[in-house]
């Protein structure tokens, strides 16, 4: 199906057919069996239609029933819209119908359509977002919702209340994108909708039973993983049941399944580590409520994968060969399991977990930390000690393991690739993981001292070891082109954000400086400091960005891989000394600072075994003035280095011209340039 002329919004719109009435049909069974679950996981639960007890408040059965349904509703429409503008943007082949300059960057006809449907889809999910901010104060406040969303508490459950902003933050976010999808043309545009869209499904899941429980670090980052990768599941299979043309949806349905497998991946692991946090153990898989619908889920999830398995086994070579019939049998199937499955998702968040959310002895320090109080650190002890973050932890694991395929696949094809390179890369890794998932990492939100080690390593040991790796030449050279001319893969999309106008912008050395010196004083000399460690995300936020900015900053002074500016090696000295003093200058202003830096945070955590904050805070400046020069010595010897070897090449590019010009007979530019020289100092004086 290709277009006769630039714009997509010139297709044909397409005409009924039988795969229309089945995704008709196929949708109507899913949103029955969504809701049938939905209702009978309320009860096992006791999440919903249990009796209330005399005196207790009582929102009604309207916001009772209605919270968790329109609840479904919002997770399906948000699903929908990310399987769409995902599907759109990366599995679809742009619009290659028109051969005029830039025209091939003009999303497809398919992805047009898909687009224009996830406009819609997404526009009723800010509706249900917003409906849903009514009904979760009815719900908090035990009262009906008219009287509920009377007066000024709408207002302050939103500004005040982190479920309310959860819900207005994705309200917002699902209208950009509505929006978005009703314009958008270029590929380019799409995909950064399509990224929009995937976050706006993460603010409600990073509330309730994630926030609130023990185990911030775990909870919070393995459901956030878990929603992301069902939506990119479920979505992208309802999108491909909205493919008209079969030579399409054979190729699309072939790159989606290598996508389900990596989500499937992603959901189960996701879902243990999430499931083992809020059941607490083991056993109360079968002794509690909670456990039974977590069972119920595991189910669904296995029957998934055993479709999955036999749509690559038996419906993709079906496609392939032209017969779409079986595929989409096997995809109305998978959907509807799909449907139950999210049914029992929005069961558990309304169903109380055997881990008490709200215990009624609550340990002050688990409740800000996500673990209990540590003893008096120790150099063993910042060994031993862990905090199982598993945001970090799947950083490391999937840093490393990539970065290891790809050496393999470059020694298995027969090319080199230098071992201080892979080293270095390693060592980076290494390093991020025992500043982040060991004791450094625990006490460091403890100890304001130990939190500046942790960031002087994140922003200045770490991103030097990882740019000394070169990542991106590794990947460019591992991974194999697109077969479809028309699709980009991932190689594509590397090289297309290399070479874009924001890589260039951020690589330039001023703005370079500026975010890795200003968000250093901005950060420690305002409240930001503060607001950010009070929250599990703000501080994964904060110590994220040490590790990107400080990566963007040498990759710009010592990178290798293509992409960055080729600036003079004494523009990049300059530029690296004046990062050093930025650094120097800001231990200094922290030691002589009056003030403590976040006083309400560390002083709210007072073991017996910590000294005064104002000594603690002197120990940080001393290490934020001290750390820095190791790491700014080594990146200076760095530097030197590849001035040496750069002005080598240099000279061996000009001997070799040398050589070629005697031997063709010719003058080459050495000999010019001396011979310029010689007739400037032979010309006679002027009087």
């Amino acid at each position: 199906m290709t277009l006769n002329s630039a714009s997509p919004s010139t297709a044909a719109a397409p005409t009924p057919s039988r795969p229309g009435r089945w995704c008709f049909l196929a949708g109507c069974a899913a949103a029955v069996a969504g809701v049938l679950v939905l209702v009978l996981a309320l009860r096992l639960g006791r999440g919903a239609g249990q009796a209330r007890l005399p005196g207790l408040p009582d929102p009604g059965p309207g916001t009772t029933w209605g919270l968790p349904i329109v609840r479904l509703l919002s997770d399906v429409l948000g699903t929908l819209t990310v399987g769409f503008a995902v599907t759109a943007a990366f599995l679809l082949p742009g619009n290659s119908a028109d051969d005029r300059p830039g025209h091939g960057d003009l999303v497809s006809p398919a992805g047009y359509r898909l687009l224009r449907r996830a406009a819609v889809v997404a526009l009723c999910w800010a509706v249900a977002s917003v409906a849903l901010l009514g009904l979760t104060l009815s719900d908090l406040l035990g009262v009906p919702l008219p009287q509920a969303v009377s007066g000024v508490g709408l207002a302050s459950f939103i500004t005040s209340v982190s479920v309310g902003q959860a819900y207005a933050v994705q309200a917002g976010l699902a209208l950009v994108v509505a929006i978005a999808c009703a314009r958008v043309l270029h590929r380019n545009a799409a995909a950064w909708t399509a990224v929009v869209a995937v976050v706006a499904v993460l603010p409600p899941a990073l509330t309730g039973h994630a926030a609130s429980a023990g185990n911030h670090q775990v909870a919070v980052t393995s459901l956030a993983m878990h929603v992301v990768a069902a939506a990119l599941w479920a979505g992208g299979l309802a999108a491909l049941l909205m493919l008209r043309g079969t030579d399409i949806l054979a190729a699309t349905a072939a790159r989606y399944s290598r996508l389900a497998l990596g989500c499937l991946v992603v959901v189960a692991l996701s879902g243990v580590a999430s499931a083992l946090v809020r059941l607490g153990s083991v056993d109360q898989l079968w002794r509690s409520a909670y456990g039974a619908l977590v069972v119920g889920k595991t189910i669904a999830l296995v029957a998934l994968g055993v479709l999955g398995v036999l749509h690559r086994r038996r419906t993709l070579p079906a496609l392939a060969a032209g017969r779409p019939a079986a595929f989409r049998r096997f995809a109305a199937a998978e959907l509807i399991v799909f449907a139950a499955a999210f049914g029992l998702a929005t069961a558990l968040s309304r169903s109380p977990t055997p881990v008490p959310s709200n215990p009624p002895s609550p340990d002050p320090a688990t409740d800000l930390l996500g673990f209990a109080m540590p003893p008096a650190p120790t150099v063993g002890r910042m060994i031993t000690e862990t905090v199982p973050d598993l945001f970090f932890l799947t950083a490391v694991v999937a840093a490393a393991g990539m970065y290891l395929a790809g050496v393999r696949r470059l020694h298995r094809r027969g090319d080199s690739w230098p071992l201080e390179r892979t080293l270095c890369w390693l060592a980076g890794v290494a390093v991020l993981g025992a500043v982040t998932l060991l004791g450094i990492g625990k006490y460091a939100y403890i100890l304001f001292s130990v939190h500046m080690a942790q960031h002087m390593a994140l922003a200045m040991v770490v991103p030097v070891l990882l740019v000394l790796g070169a990542p991106a030449t590794l990947a460019l050279r591992a991974l194999r082109p697109s077969p479809d001319p028309a699709v980009r893969g991932p190689r594509e999309w590397l090289l297309l954000a290399l070479h874009s106008r924001l890589t260039r912008l951020l690589t330039h050395p001023v703005v370079a400086l500026i975010l890795v010196v200003g968000s250093l004083y901005g950060l420690y000399f305002s409240n930001l400091f503060e607001v950010l460690m009070r929250t599990h995300l703000g501080h994964l936020a904060m110590l994220t960005h040490f590790v990107v900015t400080g990566y963007l900053f040498f990759w710009v002074v010592i990178g290798v891989d293509p992409g960055r500016r080729q600036l003079p090696h004494p523009v990049l000295i300059l530029v690296h000394f004046a990062s050093m003093s930025f650094h120097a200058f800001f231990g200094m202003a922290l030691m002589l600072t009056s003030g403590l830096l976040a006083a309400s945070w560390f002083g709210a955590l007072h073991p017996a075994w910590r000294a005064s904050l104002a000594s603690d805070q002197t120990v940080a400046a001393g290490i934020a003035w001290a750390f820095g020069e190791i790491p700014a010595a080594a990146v200076m010897v760095v530097l030197v280095v590849q001035w040496v070897r750069a002005d080598e090449r240099e000279q061996r590019r000009l001997d070799r011209a040398a050589d070629r010009a005697e031997a063709g007979g010719a003058e080459d530019d050495l000999a010019r340039y001396n011979a310029f020289l010689k007739s400037a100092n032979t010309r006679p004086e002027r009087r």
